[in-house]
């Protein structure tokens, strides 16, 4: 009889990383059919609600035919994120803007129009753990450069990133505010980052994703804010946070270099256009009242003061106080924190109660790395998050190889 062989699953599919915010979810979901209710610190979907402008447009939309729309993003789209963004001190034409399906999209085309297989990418540790994924599915290297948790992990010294600098890197790429950390940069880090880039003739990326969400008097300095920059920056954008619109996946990346607008919209009009009823939906958030950021940001501010308390009450736990974006990382007495989060999952619950976290070890690219730290996401409201911090200080207590 002839042996029937299994065909093979290429290099690249085999070799992407594993998303340390999803990879849980299998015990997550047998957690659930046992009964347990699991209070999900895991991932940044905030539970605040959407705009009702955009609840209101996706009830009445009345076209007949859900057809195509433009593969860049419809122009009333992209008018209204230049009055947007001129708001932040960016200038920019609806030309340079290209709508994509969520900055996951924006991120790989922009990776694609720039680098080559077997190029490399400068990031700041931690980076969000996606950013290796979407390197990866491009044939792209990340070379991290570590920040410390003493120095609430702030840009590390641009000595050190320059000298990262070879002739394979390709761009210089951060997330601000940063996500896991939630440091914001400085207006000089950017422009130390800045200068680097056009010294080198690298681009330079910049997820900003976040933008509103800041703290304690901090500010955000945008890349497009830089003269002498236009040709090397590259930012990324989307509505998935700031409308609370995450299923909506609709985002943007935004250029003045023109060469890398044409290239990306040849990806675009590959996949055709982005999702017309989103699209639809997000653009009619825009005209939301700014009442509805405002109070979005005091919400996130008090989630982020509890759960800041709540872990500093924890024996043996330190936190990295965030500046921006709505998550934190602490460093827990114990030593692996993949096995610690699906310990929790699988072997731990209070009345039926736990919690998921994202083991911080995905946002490092070393193996070592983070090994002792989590990723707390405090986008449940603050009762909430009491109970499931308080959770995690029982699970730390009857957790059997904790440190302490």
């Amino acid at each position: 009889m002839q042996t029937i062989g299994m065909p093979k699953i290429s290099r690249k599919g085999a070799n992407l990383p594993t998303s340390p915010i999803r990879k849980l979810a299998h015990q997550a979901t047998l957690a659930n059919e046992r009964g347990v209710h699991i209070y999900h610190l895991n991932i940044g979907q905030p539970d605040l609600p959407s705009p009702k402008s955009a609840l209101t447009a996706l009830r009445t939309y009345e076209e007949k035919v859900i057809a195509y729309g433009p593969s860049e993003g419809t122009k009333s789209f992209r008018m209204k994120l230049t009055t947007y963004y001129k708001k932040h001190n960016i200038d920019i034409s609806p030309e340079d803007i290209l709508v994509t399906t969520g900055a996951s999209e924006a991120i790989i085309m922009a990776l694609d129009c720039i680098t080559n297989e077997g190029d490399e990418l400068i990031i700041p540790e931690p980076f969000y753990a996606n950013y290796e994924t979407f390197a990866a599915a491009c044939g792209v290297k990340v070379i991290g450069v570590p920040s410390a948790f003493e120095t609430q992990f702030a840009l590390p010294e641009i000595d050190d990133i320059e000298a990262a600098i070879n002739p394979k890197t390709r761009a210089l790429f951060i997330c601000n505010p940063n996500n896991p950390s939630g440091y914001v940069y400085k207006k000089e880090e950017l422009k130390a980052l800045a200068e680097l880039a056009i010294k080198h003739d690298i681009f330079f990326i910049v997820d900003e994703v976040y933008r509103e969400f800041l703290y304690d008097g901090e500010t955000h300095t945008s890349v497009l804010e830089f003269e002498g920059l236009a040709q090397h920056a590259i930012l990324i954008d989307s509505m998935s946070k700031r409308y609370s619109m995450c299923g909506a996946r609709i985002g943007c990346l935004v250029t003045k270099n023109k060469e890398v607008v044409a290239a990306a919209l040849k990806f675009a009009q590959s996949r055709l256009c982005p999702p017309t009823i989103a699209l639809h939906a997000c653009e009619a958030a825009i005209d939301e009242p700014s009442a509805y950021l405002t109070e979005s940001v005091r919400e996130y501010t008090q989630r982020r003061t509890t759960a800041i308390k709540s872990l500093q009450a924890i024996p043996g736990v330190e936190v990295a106080v965030p500046k921006g974006a709505f998550y934190c990382l602490a460093r827990l007495p114990i030593t692996d924190s993949d096995h610690f989060a699906k310990w929790m999952l699988e072997s731990f619950s209070v009345d039926n109660e736990t919690l998921m976290v994202a083991p911080a070890n995905g946002f490092f690219s070393g193996d070592k790395t983070g090994k002792d730290m989590i990723r707390i996401a405090f986008v449940l409201e603050s009762k909430k998050l009491v109970r499931a911090l308080d959770l995690l200080r029982l699970a730390l207590e009857k957790y059997p190889n904790k440190t302490i």
